[in-house]
């Protein structure tokens, strides 16, 4: 998932494929370009010519995180599913504390510990923690990466557009009304190196709000 991330995007891609190589498994690397300004895209195109399993998707244009989701649901292939963002800030070691979970569970869902977020993490953290029980009920806990089963994007229809990340709630509330087996875990999270946030601003949660609206009336609708 990048977005003029042109200081981190190689190390990190780079960082997540040794560690894919090392647990002699196949896998694939999608890199989503979301219609970066800078050398992002040439860097994505230089990472998929120098490494084995490694496809781009370039945007035309800044969708924001909820088209960059369902690129890669649309185009992966394997039977579990991760996103990272490339700015760097979820170690690639991130995997390897999923992996123990993707036998007996088909959605692992990871959170950052409270203690580990800056107060304005945490305040917007808890806020929409508070919002989303609110409107639909208590939720498995999540926040910032997750594994799932290829299955259940086969089964549940996502109709959340927008540039939040409001399509991976509706596929939390839609897995977990289904009866699908869901886990949440403790993940690591480290300093940007390079580079501001993409997501904790006014534009991300007015739209990330905006969603959630919908998504309640369509529910509404739909029951």
């Amino acid at each position: 998932m990048a977005f003029n991330e042109e200081n981190n995007l190689m190390w990190v891609t780079r960082d997540i494929n040794t560690l894919l190589e090392d647990l002699n498994k196949p896998y694939e690397i999608i890199i989503v370009n979301d219609g970066s300004s800078d050398t992002t895209p040439m860097l994505a195109d230089v990472l998929q010519n120098e490494l084995n399993y490694i496809k781009t998707i370039h945007h035309l244009e800044n969708f924001g995180l909820g088209e960059v989701y369902r690129s890669g649901f649309r185009d992966a292939r394997g039977e579990f599913i991760t996103y990272f963002p490339a700015d760097g800030q979820f170690p690639a070691t991130n995997i390897n504390a999923f992996i123990p979970y993707i036998e007996n569970f088909d959605l692992i869902l990871g959170y950052i510990p409270d203690t580990k977020l800056p107060p304005i993490g945490r305040f917007l953290s808890k806020a929409e923690r508070f919002i989303l029980t609110i409107l639909f009920g208590k939720l498995p806990r999540f926040q910032g990466i997750f594994m799932v089963r290829r299955q259940i994007l086969n089964k549940v229809k996502l109709v959340s557009h927008g540039r939040a990340w409001m399509i991976v709630m509706e596929l939390i509330i839609k897995a977990k009304k289904a009866g699908y087996r869901i886990q949440s875990i403790p993940i690591q999270i480290r300093p940007r190196i390079s580079g501001d946030s993409k997501v904790n601003n006014i534009t991300t949660i007015v739209s990330f709000l905006s969603q959630i609206i919908k998504l309640r009336m369509f529910l509404n609708v739909g029951e």
